[in-house]
């Protein structure tokens, strides 16, 4: 059955340029020198879906989140919410926004910060004593509230930083960076905190340089580079797609490989490198339980003896470079 639920975002061929700085008006032209950070992207998230929008730096990502929460117009293109069309003065009350950099008032406690933010979203009276509550409780600071924020460490500022952007409690949530520059604690503190706003609904798109956390925390995964979408799925869908599945199984042998070449492991049927002279067998294996028994026999019957066994299994880095070329951060 096709479902008739709209997505929580869709951006159907967005568009966004700027000028390059210092670019002057060339002699006859008409137009000054663009940067292109957004080349017609297209993709959605779905209702209570968590996404991963990655890409390498100067792929667009900030600019898409800027377009998608209204602090950028986008030269052309469209982008829905919840199946509504939006436009720059469009109201955006069912989002919310938590930028990468730290967005708080370093000289007012957590409980005022709150405060602050909640009237900022409308919040008032009895409703708002409750969402700032709810939110202490929620970061883990119920006993740092009348604190100073300009004390507290970066892991702290981000969660305050995330409660912050969800007080009105937004439908679709978009996170820049959110767990960038903290120590691996908060990083867990900050996607337990996510793990409770899924369970109520909220959907989550997120940037972020870490690919472990795009591929364990994320339900599918956007890659985008030169501001274009160059694969979008699951984890799973993107290896087919890319990769594929297979691991790969390294061998280390006792002694180096006789010039025999791939002769004595023929039998296996499995994709090889053997290099006479060198100490290693690689081999892609689709089936470990099948192809790395067949691969260790064939070494026995060789008459070499097995020193150790690596097996690799692809990850989203894999995926990344095999897309763009580049390391997440180049």
């Amino acid at each position: 059955m096709i479902s008739t639920t709209p997505p929580a975002i869709s951006v159907t061929d967005l568009r966004k340029s700027y000028p390059l700085p210092g670019a002057g008006w060339g002699f006859g032209s008409q137009t000054a020198k663009q940067h292109v950070a957004l080349d017609g992207i297209t993709f959605e998230l779905r209702q209570g879906e968590r996404l991963a929008y990655l890409g390498p730096n100067g792929a667009g990502k900030t600019t898409m989140i800027r377009c998608l929460s209204g602090r950028t117009q986008a030269d052309s293109g469209t982008i829905e919410l919840m199946g509504q069309r939006v436009q720059r003065s469009s109201p955006r009350h069912m989002l919310g926004l938590v930028p990468q950099e730290i967005a708080l008032y370093v000289d007012l406690t957590t409980r005022e910060n709150l405060f602050a933010f909640g009237r900022f979203y409308g919040l008032r009276g009895s409703e708002l004593q409750r969402q700032v509550e709810w939110a202490l409780q929620w970061t883990g600071l119920a006993d740092r509230g009348d604190e100073l924020v300009g004390t507290f460490s970066g892991g702290m500022k981000r969660r305050i930083n995330l409660a912050c952007g969800v007080l009105h409690e937004p439908e679709v949530l978009l996170l820049d960076e959110p767990s960038v520059g903290v120590d691996p604690q908060s990083r867990e503190r900050i996607f337990v905190m996510l793990d409770q706003l899924s369970d109520r609904g909220t959907s989550i798109l997120l940037t972020t340089h870490h690919l472990d956390e795009a591929e364990s925390q994320c339900d599918r995964i956007v890659i985008a580079d030169h501001g274009r979408v160059v694969a979008a799925g699951t984890f799973e869908e993107l290896l087919q797609q890319t990769i594929g599945i297979d691991r790969v199984v390294r061998i280390q042998l006792d002694q180096p490989l006789r010039g025999e070449g791939n002769e004595p492991f023929a039998t296996t049927g499995l994709a090889l490198t053997v290099r006479p002279g060198e100490s290693t067998v690689t081999a892609k294996v689709s089936e470990i339980a099948v192809g790395l028994p067949r691969l260790i026999e064939a070494v026995g019957a060789a008459d070499y003896c097995v020193v150790d066994v690596e097996v690799q299994s692809p990850t989203l880095h894999h995926v990344f470079l095999h897309l763009t070329g580049r390391e997440l951060r180049d």
